[in-house]
Order: C-alpha cells, then sequence, then structure tokens
C-alpha cells in the first residue's frame, strides 16, 4: 500500500478577513495535512476567520510577505512529522485551491522538484492581472532566462515545492523579492522545475503591491534587485 505524501499549505495573509474564508474552503481537505495562515500584522479578522475555517494560525507582526512565509515555515519545522510537499497560495482568493493537485502533480509523479503555477499559461480573468504586473512578470522571467538559464513563464504565488528542497534553498528575502528569490536558487542549485497552467481571477480586496504606484515601484525595484544580487 502506498502512503499518501504529506501536503502543507502556507497562506501569507494581510487583512484578508473577507477572503480567506473563501480560499480555505476551496482547498482539497483530502490532500492536505496543515493549511498554516500567517497572519501578516492583519488589523481585521483574517486570524479569527481562518482559525474559524480550521487552518493554523501564526501571527508575523513584521511586515512583508517572505515574513509571513518565513513565520509559517518556522511552525511547520516544529512538528514532529515534516511535510513531503509545501504550497504556497495567496489569501486574496485571486487562486484557484482546488487546482492544488494539477500543481502537485509533476512532483507526485517523480519529475520535478518545484512546480510553479503559471497565470501566463492559464486563463485569467480580465481585469485580474494589471498591464504592469504583466510586464514586469515579461521583464522578470526574461531576465531570469538570460542571467540564470532556466525558463519560466511566471513568478506566480500558487507553487509547490519538495520541503527538502526548499530547506536546501534557504529563500530569506522578508518582502517582495521571495517568489524570484526561490526560483533563482532554484536554478542554481540545478532542481528540476516546471510549470503548470493556473487560472486566476480578480482579487477580494485592494492589492497591497499592485494596487499602489508605491507598491508596483517597490516591488520592481526589489525584483529587479533580486535577479542582480545572486549572479
Amino acid at each position: 500500500m502506498t502512503t499518501r505524501p504529506i501536503i502543507d499549505v502556507i497562506i501569507p495573509a494581510n487583512n484578508e478577513e473577507h477572503s480567506i474564508g473563501l480560499v480555505l474552503n476551496e482547498i482539497p481537505t483530502e490532500w492536505v495535512r496543515n493549511v498554516v495562515v500567517a497572519n501578516n500584522n492583519s488589523t481585521d479578522r483574517t486570524g479569527e476567520v481562518a482559525q474559524g475555517h480550521g487552518a493554523q494560525v501564526v501571527f508575523q507582526p513584521l511586515p512583508g510577505y517572505g515574513n509571513a512565509c518565513l513565520k509559517a515555515m518556522e511552525f511547520i519545522a516544529q512538528q514532529e512529522v515534516k511535510p513531503n510537499i509545501i504550497v504556497f497560495l495567496d489569501g486574496d482568493h485571486s487562486d484557484f485551491p482546488e487546482q492544488l493537485p494539477q500543481v502537485v502533480k509533476p512532483i507526485l509523479d517523480g519529475h520535478a522538484d518545484m512546480v510553479i503555477g503559471s497565470r501566463s499559461l492559464g486563463l485569467a480573468e480580465s481585469g485580474s492581472l494589471t498591464p504592469q504586473q504583466v510586464f514586469g512578470n515579461w521583464l522578470a522571467t526574461f531576465l531570469l532566462r538570460l542571467f540564470y538559464g532556466v525558463k519560466f513563464t511566471d513568478l506566480g504565488p500558487f507553487r509547490a515545492i519538495r520541503y527538502e528542497s526548499l530547506m536546501l534553498l534557504n529563500v530569506v528575502d522578508r518582502n517582495y523579492g521571495w517568489t524570484v528569490e526561490m526560483q533563482i536558487k532554484a536554478a542554481k542549485h540545478r532542481l528540476r522545475c516546471t510549470e503548470v497552467p493556473v487560472n486566476y481571477r480578480v482579487r477580494i480586496g485592494h492589492s497591497k503591491v499592485s494596487g499602489t504606484i508605491k507598491g508596483t515601484i517597490g516591488a520592481g525595484y526589489k525584483i529587479i534587485l533580486t535577479l542582480f544580487r545572486y549572479l
């Protein structure tokens, strides 16, 4: 009898009380052991709602996407039995959590160590990706190919990675550079990487990154800086 791999899900969340319950409801629970919501200094009921929907909630007072991911990983590292696979999802209901089986499939089949859910290859709802996001993704993936010789079409947040591989990469960025640092280090460590199409919809609430000029510029600057840092 084959034992099903242990999958834990990490969801960074900042003021997502209106969406986090929907996200948690749509995760195929039969595939997942723990869903860890990193409550990233929310001022609303994000943590309470997440806990009410069965998630493990950890509080991260330091702002930043990477900080939230790192806090969730601290929680997972304390578990007696470590997961085989970590899945990252956003908490704003822009991803389709029910596509988790497709995202982890290349890893389960033994063909990949990391899988990026590509919004570029999937169906993106009109208005879900701003022009600056589309351009930023194109530029970042072009530079990834140019500098590191690896082909990606997206820096999408919906992704899966073997737990041992994630530990090997030692991703340390505390804010906007988290996703691209993971992909850079995966290339440098010669992990087997692939992409699968995922769908994307207009998020619930206001984007902290693409919804503001400051966020857009800050994210773009940090991503470019990270791309050059690891050359």
